[in-house]
């Protein structure tokens, strides 16, 4: 790794994403944070764009988890070494201790964080990078993670068209689309607006049937009628039952290599 170090971060919580931000500043002067992110979609982006040296990932965010971005990172950004940030720590130290991959426990403690930047150092000046183990690693995460502990995911949704207020029944829904304040809620009868912000939509939609495909967009994944891929990668959903296609952005076209 050269002296010239990139991060990136991705943390929904902002009091744990400023702090692992000032205490890399005072641990790691050399590092440049590229990006802090919200949410695992945002994150993905980055990371293919920018190809950072390390991503630390919160393994539970809205819509795309740590887990998942890590995934995704095997085709998009594979040299980028992993830090899994988490609060879990009675299912996650026996799979880290491996040595895989680190991992931060919240709160963030300074002597803990020293320890963890030392070893991506020396990863780093092995060129240790192996798929194979963090893909176990993934799996065996994700079956050991805890249920989400939010509220039942969204059933049914108010917006407006026009003048006139619509209930929308969320199964209904062909997909969501961000749009400056509101968000396009796209259904076989036509487009309505909901002030909610696309973000906020993510961690209340059942994950198992939507699917983020685009920083901007969430598709039902029961409304998808087949999924197109060009020679460079890139991904174009069609729909059942509207006449437009769908963009899937490359850096998310991994989450749906098995379809």
């Amino acid at each position: 790794m050269s002296k010239h170090v990139t991060c990136v971060i991705a943390e929904d919580e902002q009091i744990f994403r400023d702090a692992l931000i000032n205490l890399l500043r005072e641990e790691w002067p050399d590092l440049d944070v590229l990006a802090a992110c919200e949410d695992g979609g945002a994150a993905l982006e980055v990371i293919g764009e920018h190809q950072p040296d390390i991503a630390f990932l919160d393994i539970r965010m809205p819509g795309l988890t740590g887990l998942e971005v890590a995934s995704a990172m095997a085709e998009i950004s594979p040299a980028t070494q992993i830090v899994f940030v988490t609060a879990y720590d009675q299912y996650a130290i026996d799979a880290f201790e491996k040595g895989a991959v680190d991992y931060l426990l919240k709160p963030i403690v300074r002597e803990r964080l020293a320890r963890t930047i030392q070893r991506l150092k020396t990863r780093a000046a092995a060129g240790n990078t192996d798929a194979v183990a963090l893909a176990a690693l993934i799996r065996q995460l994700s079956s050991a993670l805890p249920a989400r502990t939010n509220e039942a995911p969204l059933v049914w949704l108010t917006a407006s068209a026009g003048k006139e207020t619509r209930l929308i029944m969320v199964d209904d829904v062909a997909y969501f689309q961000s749009d400056n304040k509101y968000t396009v809620v796209m259904t076989a009868q036509g487009e309505s607006l909901v002030r909610t912000p696309l973000r906020e939509l993510l961690d209340k939609l059942d994950p198992v049937n939507f699917k983020q495909i685009h920083r901007a967009t969430i598709v039902n994944m029961k409304a998808i009628a087949a999924i197109i891929r060009d020679d460079t990668g890139r991904g174009t959903v069609k729909l059942k039952n509207r006449p437009e296609t769908l963009t899937v952005s490359l850096t998310f076209m991994p989450l749906f290599k098995n379809m």
